[in-house]
């Protein structure tokens, strides 16, 4: 497989995360770096393990897996993106506003926006397709396509202010109906 190709594809699967991460953004208008440096790093380490996970799981859990991943990222993106216009409705300091570029949001948003390259390391096995430089090229492209993503979520806070917190939950939603959308034949 070319470098090239790789390239798209790390490019396809960093689509997700870059959305999310405008959203994230939007929610997290801090002037900090710190929330930027973390999501990018979760999102590019998940998008390079996920890939080497598929490719380790091959034929064996692979069947299992790809008949309810589209429930799993469906459910998280859903539960983090509600969770995220509630808290554009509540009047809350800056302070008290959940940060979900920590714990288990986090985490969770992390594997949602990751189980498509879980997919794709299953495929690169039944290729018998080397996976190691292509999980790299993935998860390089994933972390800088986030990082862009939330600076400009966080221009898109200062224009529109509190709206582009419930505007960052939509999205999320909308990308777990993609993704569910996507996987059941619609």
């Amino acid at each position: 497989m070319s470098l090239i190709t790789i390239f798209l594809l790390a490019v396809g699967l960093g689509i997700d995360a870059f959305s999310v991460a405008i959203g994230i953004g939007a929610a997290n208008s801090k002037k900090s770096w710190a929330p930027v440096l973390r999501l990018s790093l979760a999102f590019g380490i998940f998008q390079f393990v996920m890939p080497l996970a598929g490719w380790l799981a091959g034929s064996t859990v692979g069947d299992m897996i790809q008949t309810f991943d589209h429930w799993i990222a469906f459910a998280l993106l859903v539960f983090v993106g509600g969770k995220m216009i509630w808290e554009g409705f509540e009047k809350e300091s800056e302070e008290e506003k959940a940060d979900q570029t920590r714990g288990w949001p986090l985490f969770l948003l992390s594997i949602a926006t990751s189980i498509d390259a879980l997919a794709v390391g299953f495929s690169f096995s039944l290729l018998k397709t080397p996976i190691l430089l292509p999980a790299a090229i993935i998860g390089v492209v994933c972390f800088v396509m986030t990082a862009i993503g939330m600076i400009f979520g966080k221009g898109l806070a200062r224009i529109f202010g509190k709206k582009v917190e419930i505007l960052g939950g939509l999205v999320l939603i909308a990308i777990g109906v993609k993704i569910l959308l996507e996987h059941t034949g619609f």
